[in-house]
Order: structure tokens, then sequence, then C-alpha cells
């Protein structure tokens, strides 16, 4: 290696872009391709920079597998980085398995750390978190462990274990420190404004305010009745009920819980859960075979009684009830916490994450445009979709990952 691919390879790991491209922007052997790939992704040019470490990856020759293994780690941060969740994980794996063999462990670990923040955006956690149990961060350079404790950290916000996080990201800011990359500082920090902005709101007794995760954590953990709108459970702290797959039960649920201690008039039960203008009789016989089924899903957690003039909820063991509601209440709430984080999202990659179809994914994304929450830029397979984060909410309880259960 020359020393202008030496010293070029230095800025990089500084974080120095430009310093590197400056010695090898004209160049076109396959480590300075690499290495003006890689500066390009810094620079946030990531359609140029993977195909400049494609074609380095093209360039080496087959005695050197070591050299096109990296590529493949720079190509899949890269492909990370612009949100392209459909990027053959299989690749990786065999690139990493290549390092392993050939003994370089850092790089090797880097590409298990990106397959576990691929786990992680897709909410696939406990996968995440056996990916990353498999390495001991303390034998790693310092840039290695910031990015351990960040996919800790991550793990453990989307299981509300702020406690866990905190201490994660506490380790994070000073191996960032250690490493001097500003980019991997910045990185650190915003991760740790979901731990210090409002994550949910509290509904309780006609009044409102707004929650942090450790406050959301707690209540989790408290003798409350809680009707979860985040994740459309309801619970307390021995038992919890999905109503996910049941809306209309959801809905009268929450009406109730809301109105808690208080009942709820049959024409607003109607109009919440039917969107019916007017009651008539078909609709009060509907209500009572829905609050038959809800009384019934709801058995062990609490009653649902009749009143001269509607229903009310009555807890078994709770000594409340409270509604857990998102920050932002929103139809595509879901596709617009994913674009929140500011990066550039594909509707595949959209549709990969959130679980559900393509088409699905391009719906709400057209309903968001019309409405100017997100904007795209590009054409056919290369449109990207983005909008900026929503100010002041953090919105860890609209992506996938459970709650935690009984």
């Amino acid at each position: 290696m020359d020393s202008l691919i030496t010293a070029a390879a230095r800025a990089l790991a500084a974080g120095d872009p430009l310093g590197a491209l400056k010695r090898v922007a004209l160049r076109e052997d396959p480590p300075a391709l690499a290495l003006r790939g890689i500066a390009m992704a810094q620079l946030g040019e990531l359609v140029r920079a993977k195909a400049l470490l494609r074609r380095a990856a093209r360039a080496f020759g087959p005695k050197e597998a070591v050299a096109r293994a990296r590529c493949v780690v720079a190509e899949a941060e890269t492909a990370l980085a612009s949100r392209d969740l459909g990027w053959p994980a299989n690749e990786l794996d065999a690139a990493r398995e290549t390092l392993e063999e050939h003994g370089d462990r850092v790089n090797a670990a880097h590409a298990r750390y990106l397959d576990a923040r691929r786990l992680l955006l897709i909410g696939r956690l406990d996968e995440a978190e056996r990916s990353l149990g498999e390495l001991e961060p303390a034998a790693f350079p310092p840039a290695l462990r910031a990015a351990h404790e960040l996919v800790a950290a991550g793990i453990a916000i989307r299981r509300l274990q702020t406690g866990t996080a905190r201490a994660a990201l506490v380790r994070a800011e000073r191996a960032a420190h250690r490493a001097g990359i500003p980019a991997l500082t910045a990185e650190v920090e915003r991760a740790s404004l979901a731990l210090n902005t409002p994550a949910a709101r509290l509904i309780a007794r006609g009044e409102e305010r707004v929650l942090l995760l450790e406050d959301v954590e707690a209540l989790l953990q408290s003798k409350a009745l809680i009707v979860d709108a985040c994740r459309h459970v309801v619970r307390d702290a021995h038992t919890m009920v999905s109503l996910a797959r049941r809306p209309v039960l959801f809905v009268l649920a929450r009406v109730l819980a809301e109105a808690w201690p208080g009942d709820v008039p049959r024409e607003l039960l109607v109009a919440r859960a039917f969107r019916a203008k007017l009651t008539d009789e078909s609709y009060r016989a509907r209500l009572r075979v829905e609050m038959g089924r809800l009384r019934k899903a709801l058995r062990r957690l609490a009653g649902v009684s009749a009143t001269k003039r509607g229903f009310a909820l009555v807890p078994r063991r709770a000594r409340g009830v409270v509604v857990l509601a998102r920050p932002v209440e929103e139809q595509h709430a879901a596709v617009l916490a994913f674009l929140a984080d500011g990066e550039s999202w594909s509707s595949s990659a959209l549709a990969l994450a959130l679980g559900a179809s393509q088409r699905t994914a391009q719906r709400a994304l057209d309903s968001l445009a019309v409405a100017g929450k997100v904007q795209s830029f590009g054409q056919g397979r290369a449109r990207r979709w983005m909008t900026p984060p929503v100010p002041g909410f953090t919105t860890t309880l609209l992506l996938p990952g459970p709650l935690p259960s009984d």
C-alpha cells in the first residue's frame, strides 16, 4: 500500500473525507476506488458511494478476498445509511466470515454491528441482541465500542428499559470522544434525545400530559389499568390483552377508559366505534353485541357495566384507568416514525420495516405527500422519501417491537 493510500485511509478513519479525496480523487486503482467510495459515503453522496465500492470489489483480484470483503462491508454500511433494507444480508454474512477466517477481527465485528443495526431497525430485537452478544466490545477500537453501545441502547430504548439505555449511551459518548470522530459524536447525541423528549401522552380523568420514556416505563410497572393506544393492548401489572386485530373493541375500550370513572353515553360510543351520525335501534343492538365481546376479552382485567345512559369500565385489580396515547395521532404514524430519522427511505424499505406490502407503504406515502407531510426525490427505483422530524417529539413508541409483556 503506497503512502497516498495510507494517508487517505488515516484521514477517513479520523472522519476527514475531503482530506482523503485530495489524495485519491484522480486514481482508478481498486484501493483508491474503495477509499473514494467511503469518502463519498461520509459526505452523503450515497448513490455514488455504492457505485464506487461495487467497482472496487470487482477490481480486486481473486487473491484479494479480504479487500473484496471489506468493500462489501462498506457497501452494506452505505446501503443501511440510505435505508436500502433489501440489500442482500447473505453477502454481508459471507464477507464477515471471510474477514474472520483471515484474522481481520475489527472489520468482521463491524459487519456484525451493521447486521444488528439492520435487525434493530426492522424491529427484530431478539435477533439483534443475539448478534450483539457474540461480540466483546472491550477488545475493539473506540469507534466500534461506540457502535456496540449505540445498538445496545437502541434495543433497550425499544424495550423501554431506560436505565439500561442511559448507561449504554454514556459508554457510547465516552467511546465516541475517544474516537475523535465528530459524526459519531453527533450520532450519539441524536440517540440521547430519545430519552429527553416527550414519547407519549397520558390521558386520565379528563386531563392530558406528556410523558418521557422513563415515565412510560414507570407507568407500565404501576398498578393502573392501561389502555395502550400505541400498541393497541389493554394491560395491568399482571395481564395483557391485545386488541390489535379487533379495532372496534379497542375504540370502545379507549373511549370507556378516557371517561373513567364516569360512564359514556350510548350515542357517543356508537359515533366513535361505528362512525354513525345517528343512533337507531340497529346500532344499539350492534353496540350491545360488541360490548359483550369486549366484556369477554377483558374479563381478567375489567368489567363493563351498563348504566342508565351507557356503559362504564370497572377495573378488577387496578387502582385507576389511564390511556397511553401516541405523541402525535396520525393515520400513517408508523410511516412518519421511520421517516422522522431524517434519512431518505424507499417505499420497499419502508414496507420491509413495517411488515406490510410495498403497495400499502406506497399508498400511505402518497396520502402523506398530498397532505404535505412528506416529500420525494428521484424517479423509479431510485425514488426516495423523507421528512424532517416532528419537532419536540420522539417516535420510539410508533416503531415495531414488543412492549414488555407479562
